[in-house]
C-alpha cells in the first residue's frame, strides 16, 4: 500500500490504518503533495470496513509535523486549493471521517501540523515533543480550526498565548493545559498508541461513529469561519508583510514586518 506514496507511508496493522508522513528530513512538513496524498489516504482508511480507528505521525523521531513546507513555495502553496492547497480538504476529512483519529506526537508539532494534533480527536504524545505555533512570527495564519477550535480545548487565554506568542511547549504542559491527552516514555510511544488501538477495535464502530458525529456538531460551525478565513488568510498571503515572515525564515533573519504597514 505504501508505494502509492511519494509522502506518506500507508500501513494496516491490525485494525488500526498508519498514515505516516514520509518527510523527517524536512521535519515532516508538508507541501502541496503531501496533503492530496493524506486526503487519498484518510479517504482510504475511512471507506474501509475493517480499519476501526486511524493513527496520524511522522516518520522519524524528531518530528510529528511542522507544517508546510517553506522550500515549496516562493510566497505561495505549490498546488491547488484557496491558499494554493487544499487544506480545508484534508481538514474537514480529520473531522468527517466516521473513525476516530490519533495523534501520535513523536516529536516537534509545530504550525500546521500543530493544527493537525488540536483537529485530531485524540492525541498521545512522547515526552520529548514539543507542541506550539509559529504563525504570526513568519507572516502565517490558521484562523479557524487552528485557532477557534484550540480554545474549546486549552481555554480562551492559552490558546491566544500560544498564537500570539509562539512559544514552544514540552508533552507535559501541552497534557497540563489539555492539548494532548496522554504523556509517555518516548520508548513506549508505540506500545501506548497500540493499547488504545487495540481498545478501540474492541468498540462497537458505529457507536464510535455516532459519538464522533455528536462531539463534532457542537464546534461544527467553526467549518464555515475556517471556510471564510482561507479567503481572507489568501489575500493576505499576497502581501509585502507576509512574505516578509517567509524571506526572513529562509534568510535566517529576523523578520521587519512594521516596513509594510501602512
Amino acid at each position: 500500500m505504501s508505494a502509492e506514496f511519494e509522502d506518506l507511508i500507508y500501513e494496516v496493522r491490525d485494525r488500526a490504518a498508519w498514515v505516516i508522513i514520509n518527510r523527517p528530513k524536512l521535519y515532516n512538513a508538508f507541501r502541496a503533495q503531501t496533503i492530496e496524498e493524506l486526503i487519498k489516504a484518510f479517504q482510504i482508511a475511512g471507506s474501509d470496513r475493517n480499519i476501526a480507528c486511524i493513527v496520524l505521525t511522522g516518520a522519524g523521531d524528531k518530528a510529528f509535523c511542522t507544517g508546510g513546507d517553506q522550500s515549496a513555495h516562493e510566497g505561495q502553496y505549490d498546488g491547488r486549493g484557496v491558499v494554493g492547497l487544499p487544506i480545508d480538504e484534508l481538514q474537514g476529512i480529520i473531522r468527517d471521517v466516521p473513525k476516530p483519529v490519533i495523534a501520535r506526537i513523536n516529536g516537534y508539532a509545530i504550525g500546521g501540523g500543530n493544527v493537525f494534533a488540536t483537529l485530531c480527536d485524540l492525541s498521545i504524545a512522547a515526552d520529548t515533543a514539543k507542541l506550539g505555533q509559529v504563525g504570526p512570527k513568519v507572516g502565517s495564519v490558521d484562523a479557524g480550526w487552528g485557532t477557534s477550535l484550540l480554545a474549546r480545548h486549552v481555554g480562551d487565554k492559552r490558546a491566544r498565548e500560544i498564537w500570539y506568542l509562539n512559544l514552544q511547549y514540552t508533552a507535559q504542559q501541552a497534557y497540563e493545559m489539555g492539548l494532548v491527552n496522554k504523556v509517555v516514555p518516548a520508548a513506549e510511544l508505540d506500545d501506548a498508541v497500540k493499547e488504545w488501538t487495540d481498545t478501540l477495535a474492541e468498540r462497537s464502530p458505529t457507536a464510535l461513529a455516532l459519538a464522533k458525529r455528536s462531539f463534532n456538531a457542537d464546534s461544527d460551525s467553526i467549518r464555515g469561519i475556517s471556510n471564510l478565513a482561507l479567503h481572507a488568510v489568501k489575500l493576505y498571503y499576497d502581501t509585502d508583510e507576509s512574505k516578509e515572515g517567509v524571506n526572513a525564515f529562509n534568510e535566517k533573519r529576523k523578520p521587519d514586518f512594521y516596513k509594510y504597514v501602512k
